[in-house]
């Protein structure tokens, strides 16, 4: 069974950082890709994919609000990925989920529908 488990969301003030982890299990986690999305509490929100990272680590994704602020990195042999986010400001707040994909040649990082498996979200809240 494959489970997808986010930790180190939290309540942090604007500018702060926080570093969020994606642990896999159930599969061999080298051979998927990784991204991280995020949903708001506003139903006007839609899912934003804000970083993923291709299987073999050597193609990243970073959404506008994230570049430069947001960096995306995975441990295979820890069953690990990561999204380090610095200079948080309170537009950042949000479910933050991972989810991977099997690796398919020719399939962007940035097709959600490839997405095979989610976790269950960690909150990030930023105060202003």
């Amino acid at each position: 069974q494959v489970q997808l488990v986010e930790s180190g969301g939290g309540l942090v003030q604007a500018g702060d950082s926080l570093r969020l982890s994606c642990a896999a299990s159930g599969l061999i986690f080298g051979n998927y890709a990784l991204g991280w999305f995020r949903q708001g509490l506003s139903k006007e929100r839609e899912r934003e994919l804000v970083a993923a990272i291709s299987w073999l680590g050597d193609n990243t994704y970073y959404s506008d609000s994230a570049k430069g602020r947001f960096t995306i990195a995975r441990d295979d042999a820890k069953n690990t990925g990561y999204l380090q986010m610095n200079t948080l400001t309170p537009e950042d707040t949000a479910v933050y989920y991972c989810a991977v994909y099997q690796a398919v040649s020719r399939v962007p990082l940035t097709t959600e529908s490839a997405y095979q498996y989610w976790g269950q979200g960690t909150q990030v809240t930023v105060s202003s």
